[in-house]
């Protein structure tokens, strides 16, 4: 009966979750943040119960990691704005690519050196760790941004920084998670190098092939139902293809699937319309499914025993999200033909890079035989909670303040 009772309690939780949107408006949370605490609520008062639903971490992870996410990632690709992402790109790809990779070194220097333990927090549990916080969900602020109107470019760079970025992530992260499994005399860098290539470029490559052929049949076929089945089809076909047949990145397929049919989409003005309609939908769905497991599964034990890590974490990431975005981010509006980004941009997109649905499916998928599982699992939602709780609510003051335009 588990399986029943597990249904009838998401259905709850799904029931409470829609009904609670007003509540978040009233009192000015964010929804996200909302379904946190309904989610933590929710589970702490079914254990109290006494109640085990045989729900475990792993449930989690595969429901996150390959239904959940393809969804994300191909409705961001499907629903940007082409014209400006190409307009943008190349600070987007700076975004996405060397300032995350600088964040996750720094964020990991930093977690290594402050919890100064080699044996129960060794170099690749802060690689882990900053890999894992490197990934941006910017949920919560665009919903912040379309109530306050704040520029369209504005929207797109911290939009197009998460799609590029979240794809960016997993790669690294499964690379780190292979070199925490093997000898560490194993590790090294020029394979991780070529490694990483294969799998992100291979994930490219995968995602062009089928994205021109869901392009086709996209336009050979007539009416919604059968576009929007087309887009459906495309963006598991693409994951499924590229992670299961050819290891390579899933998630790079997904996006560059996305982005093609998006492309073939905006042709066609009705059908457009209702596939929008649908993968919002869908998106919307998955937002509130993650967002109530991150409360699921966070415990009390967290805060008690690495409130301290947690710190660090939220700490780490800050310091090296500000050398990012107020250091390397001017250097890039200095090249040709390069719209500047101003200063207020830049406050916004430091403040807006939050953490979320990608952080909580790659904390989630560590494998329980790393000893320090837990620890980087602890950080990680420390750091969600924060974002959630501490910067979405200011995003929109902070907004304001800097009179962006």
């Amino acid at each position: 009966m588990q399986i029943y009772e597990s249904i009838t309690i998401l259905i709850i939780l799904l029931v409470v979750a829609v009904l609670s949107v007003p509540l978040a408006k009233r009192i000015g949370l964010p929804f996200s943040a909302l379904l946190v605490i309904e989610g933590f609520l929710g589970s702490e008062l079914i254990i109290a119960l006494g109640f085990d639903l045989g729900l475990r971490w792993y449930h989690f992870h595969d429901l996150v990691f390959y239904i959940l996410l393809p969804v994300l990632i191909f409705e961001s690709a499907l629903n940007i704005d082409a014209k400006l992402l190409l307009k943008n790109l190349i600070p987007i790809v700076i975004l996405a690519i060397p300032i995350m990779l600088l964040s996750t070194f720094i964020t990991a220097t930093l977690l290594y050196y402050g919890i100064d333990h080699p044996l129960g927090f060794p170099i690749i549990a802060a690689l882990l760790t900053g890999a894992i916080l490197s990934a941006t969900d910017p949920v919560a602020v665009l919903d912040i941004f379309k109530q306050i109107k704040v520029p369209v470019r504005l929207s797109t760079l911290v939009d197009g920084e998460s799609l590029f970025n979240d794809a960016t992530v997993i790669v690294l992260f499964g690379l780190f998670i292979a070199f925490a499994q093997m000898d560490i005399g194993s590790f090294s860098g020029l394979d991780a190098i070529k490694e990483f290539m294969f799998v992100f470029f291979g994930g490219i490559f995968v995602g062009t092939v089928l994205g021109f052929v869901f392009m086709l049949l996209y336009k050979v076929t007539e009416g919604s139902f059968a576009k929007s089945l087309i887009s459906i089809i495309s963006a598991y076909s693409a994951f499924i293809f590229a992670e299961h047949f050819l290891h390579v990145s899933g998630v790079m397929a997904v996006l560059v699937t996305g982005l093609l049919i998006s492309w073939e989409r905006c042709k066609r003005v009705e059908a457009s319309r209702f596939i929008e309609n649908l993968w919002e939908f869908n998106a919307y769905i998955a937002n509130i499914i993650i967002f109530l497991l991150v409360g699921i599964t966070i415990t009390i034990e967290m805060f008690t025993s690495h409130w301290l890590a947690m710190l660090l974490g939220i700490v780490s990431v800050l310091i090296a999200r500000a050398i990012g975005i107020f250091v390397i981010l001017p250097l890039v509006s200095q090249l040709p033909y390069i719209e500047p980004i101003s200063r207020g941009y830049q406050v916004i997109i430091f403040w807006g890079g939050l953490r979320g649905a990608v952080v909580v499916a790659l904390a989630l998928s560590i494998p329980l035989e790393l000893e320090y599982w837990y620890t980087v699992q602890s950080i990680a939602y420390g750091v969600v909670l924060f974002t959630l709780f501490v910067q979405a609510p200011t995003i929109k003051f902070l907004t304001k303040w800097v009179g962006v335009k």
